[in-house]
């Protein structure tokens, strides 16, 4: 089931481009940041943050393209947002990391592993690598109806990533809230990431292991507001870094902040 799924994301956001994914990347494009601001911190808003997070949380597919963008970039100017926030119960999270090799779970394992999705969910609701893992317990554990609602609810969020460039070139970079949704975007479309260069002023380059000769060598990754909003939540690193006082009010931060090593699943 795994090998499905990551052939259908695939398929779906780099070899065939079919009129459902035409209509989406038409619909959505890439995001306006600034309206997104407005509309997700607005309380009379219909894409005010906590309304979008309450439908997101619900076993239901309620929530259209528009509300998944919105609903994935909004996160960036929310007050507990920040990028490089520390992995949820590192804890469990390191003592579950050798199941991840397992073809099936056994019945205790399962727990634990939806257990932890969701505590990380709760923390951060867009964990691309902990819906993968939720909707594999319900797959395991025989609900397909939540699997596929969940399942509805991860393809929406990659194809909001998608939808915002190419990957191939900094200007059409994709746009990525936490650097970790880099490499799930990427692995969840069959795509093993091999090494990562920061390419100033505001993009990750991902170097992969090509499929073929023509396929290109490493894709890029927008993150001038994921920096952006890094240093207006730490402005005194901001203040060690020396930056020019506009610097904060454009788009063009000069230097990365170095996340906290985290292992693969």
């Amino acid at each position: 089931m795994k090998r499905l799924i990551y052939f259908l994301i695939l398929i779906i956001l780099f070899v065939v481009p079919t009129q459902a994914r035409r209509a989406v990347r038409t619909t959505l494009g890439a995001p306006d940041l600034e309206a997104i601001r407005t509309a997700t911190t607005d309380e009379t808003s219909q894409y005010y943050y906590p309304t979008l997070l309450k439908k997101f949380m619900a076993n239901d597919t309620t929530m259209d393209d528009v509300d998944f963008q919105y609903f994935y970039y909004g996160a960036f100017f929310q007050e507990d947002y920040d990028p490089y926030r520390p992995q949820t119960d590192a804890a469990t999270h390191s003592q579950l990391l050798p199941l991840f090799n397992k073809p099936q779970w056994s019945r205790a394992e399962r727990k634990q592993i939806l257990d932890h999705a969701e505590r990380c969910l709760a923390d951060i609701p867009t964990n691309l690598r902990q819906l993968t893992n939720r909707i594999y317990v319900y797959e395991q554990n025989g609900k397909v109806d939540l699997a596929r609602i969940w399942q509805y609810k991860l393809n929406h969020l990659l194809l909001v990533i998608a939808s915002s460039g190419n990957g191939l070139s900094p200007e059409t970079a994709w746009i990525v809230v936490y650097p970790q949704d880099e490499y799930d975007f990427l692995n969840l479309s069959g795509i093993t990431a091999k090494d990562q260069q920061f390419t100033p002023p505001y993009c990750d380059y991902i170097l992969v292991n090509r499929k073929n000769d023509s396929g290109p060598e490493g894709y890029y990754f927008n993150i001038a507001e994921l920096i952006r909003q890094y240093y207006i939540k730490h402005p005194s690193e901001a203040a060690d870094a020396q930056l020019p006082d506009n610097e904060l009010e454009d788009d063009t931060p000069p230097t990365e902040p170095q996340p906290e090593p985290e292992s693969e699943e």
